[in-house]
């Protein structure tokens, strides 16, 4: 009968091991807990990353905005907004450039129609009387 005495303290020696080994876990969620950061200090990196954010949005419109200026002193197209926004033609004029040549070639009716040279309006010189050969001369040129 002693052996059977000492079989049943040592399972239940065993099983108070066990239960000691649950409770670290339960220390384990806490210290998860212990781990997070305070309210204010995740609504001070919110706000500084809201800024960021609208510092970001704003160059991106300064870029676009450059971008129509750019292709707005090329004079080549009628409305700068035809050739669609590319970071690479602030950088580099060659690229604006044939960006333009191309979308001209592709889209003619989007390029300039101002006209150049004498075409016969605007003020004139005063002239004293009508000389229908200096006016064909003038025209001529």
């Amino acid at each position: 009968m002693t052996d059977q005495i000492t079989a049943e303290e040592t399972t239940e020696d065993q099983t108070d091991e066990i239960q000691p080994e649950a409770q670290p876990e339960q220390v384990d969620t806490a210290q998860g807990d212990a781990e997070t950061f305070p309210r204010e200090y995740v609504e001070d990196l919110r706000k500084e990353n809201g800024k960021y954010r609208q510092r970001a949005q704003q160059a991106d419109e300064l870029a676009t905005r450059l971008h129509s200026a750019l292709v707005a002193a090329t004079g080549r197209l009628a409305d700068p907004s035809d050739l669609p926004f590319d970071e690479a033609h602030l950088s580099d004029p060659d690229t604006l450039t044939a960006a333009v040549d191309a979308l001209v070639t592709a889209k003619p009716h989007l390029a300039s129609r101002k006209p150049f040279g004498d075409i016969g309006q605007g003020a004139r010189p005063a002239s004293d009387g009508f000389n229908l050969a200096g006016l064909l001369r003038s025209t001529a040129g």
